[in-house]
């Protein structure tokens, strides 16, 4: 449901910006606006929302450098971009930028609901005050801060939620279909996109130090290994 959620919608496009309004009004959200990149990116800075829609294609900051600036900044807003773009390229893109999630235009107002809906369930209230430690990890989830060695790991949303399920899992196997659920419960995309936040979180986890924590189980999923 997206009662009583605030949103930001970030779009150029006037009468997309209508549209949108219309649909999430009718939903319950109360929604904002920014017609260009540096005024959303100022909007998200200074005030709370339950979610942020980004275009991609946009004055004055496109939606990626949006997107990163936001993360720089310490701001964990789940952000679903919209996007005619959707090569395995543009997506790692968007996903080292710090975006959550991508909606292809044109797309269908039902789609976007629900992954809007997943996204804030992910986020919001999932905040605990405990400290989670394995081999040379250690993750504050009040802060959402990793380290490994003690040295400081720069995550996205989605690969540190990935991280986050492996380390509860104390080098047990977690199977893909319980990331793609933890990740976008009942509306999963395919599963190339997990693939690619695998990608982004070993380049991160793994590359820098002498050996490799993350390790891929053949037709299962994956596991955690420490020394």
């Amino acid at each position: 449901m997206l009662v009583d959620s605030r949103i930001l919608v970030v779009e150029d496009n006037e009468e997309l910006q209508g549209i949108l309004a219309d649909f999430l009004e009718v939903k319950g959200a109360e929604v904002d606006f920014a017609s260009n990149g540096l005024l959303g990116l100022n909007l998200a800075l200074k005030h709370e929302f339950d979610a942020i829609i980004l275009d991609v294609m946009m004055p004055k900051k496109d939606g990626m450098q949006v997107a990163k600036e936001l993360r720089d900044n310490g701001i964990t807003t789940p952000i679903l971009m919209l996007t005619a773009l959707n090569g395995q390229q543009d997506l790692l893109a968007g996903f080292e930028s710090g975006v959550d999630d991508f909606v292809s235009k044109p797309f269908q107002f039902p789609e976007l609901e629900v992954r809007l809906i997943s996204l804030i369930k992910r986020y919001k209230g999932n905040v605990t005050r405990t400290r989670l430690n394995y081999g040379d990890l250690s993750i504050e989830e009040k802060t959402h801060r990793v380290t490994r060695l003690g040295i400081e790991l720069d995550l996205t949303p989605a690969t540190y939620q990935i991280l986050l399920m492996l380390v509860k899992a104390k080098g047990e196997v977690v199977s893909r279909d319980s990331l793609i659920q933890q990740l976008w419960g009942e509306d999963a995309p395919d599963k190339d996109i997990l693939r690619s936040h695998i990608y982004l979180l070993r380049n991160v986890l793994d590359k820098p130090f002498d050996y490799p924590m993350l390790v891929t189980v053949p037709k299962f999923g994956f596991k955690l290994v420490a020394q």
